[in-house]
């Protein structure tokens, strides 16, 4: 297992100085906004170092593939996709806590802590957080790739199964030209229809039309 450094030591407050086997799992999430598509959760145990890791969001999609195929081959890793039929059916919420609790099963063993970019553990118990930590620690970096590159896999074979809706562009954000898609050609079996409101009514408010 990848030891962790003296300069990530210092950010955990959670974690000793002289604590020397702790093995860290990070934890990031990607897709939990969007009005179309899963939300994917993944958690990363790494056993051999990864030069590059950063904030998924701050890499390239070339850098993103690149780093995905290193980080399957260098970890131990728990990847969570929930539909959106799901999120709809039980709330993000419900759905967030889920996916965490599935991780930490998944990867739970002697010495681990778990580490979850963000600042809510969702009633997680077992859950550290850290706001940044997707740039800031190099398991939650890794974490954030898969997740992300999981994604936007998925939103891309969307695309292809629903044209028209621009899924490949915005992955399924509120973006003005997917709210003008989703007034055009109506409800896809991938909308969440929780998060898209009186849009998918084929009528808007004055603070809906604004964004047109």
């Amino acid at each position: 297992m990848v030891n962790i450094s003296k300069k990530i030591k210092n950010l955990l407050d959670f974690l000793p100085e002289e604590e020397e086997n702790v093995v860290l799992c990070g934890i990031d999430e990607a897709g939990r906004g969007p009005l179309a598509g899963p939300l994917v959760v993944a958690g990363v145990i790494l056993e051999r170092r990864i030069n590059g890791l950063d904030d998924s969001k701050k890499l390239t999609e070339e850098a993103r593939e690149r780093l995905f195929a290193r980080i399957v081959e260098r970890s131990r890793h728990h990847i969570v996709v929930i539909p959106s039929e799901r999120i709809d059916a039980e709330g993000l919420s419900r759905c967030m806590r889920g996916a965490l609790e599935e991780i930490v099963v998944a990867l739970s063993g002697e010495g681990i802590c778990f580490l979850f970019d963000g600042n809510t553990r969702f009633g997680v118990p077992e859950l550290r957080t850290l706001v940044g930590a997707d740039g800031k620690v190099p398991q939650v970096s890794a974490a954030s790739i898969l997740a992300k590159v999981t994604r936007d896999r998925l939103m891309m074979e969307a695309a292809r199964a629903y044209p028209g809706y621009g899924f490949e562009r915005h992955k399924g954000y509120g973006t003005r030209t997917h709210r003008e898609a989703i007034l055009r050609l109506g409800l896809s079996p991938i909308h969440r229809r929780s998060f898209c409101g009186k849009i998918f009514q084929g009528t808007t408010s004055k603070s809906e039309a604004a964004l047109f």
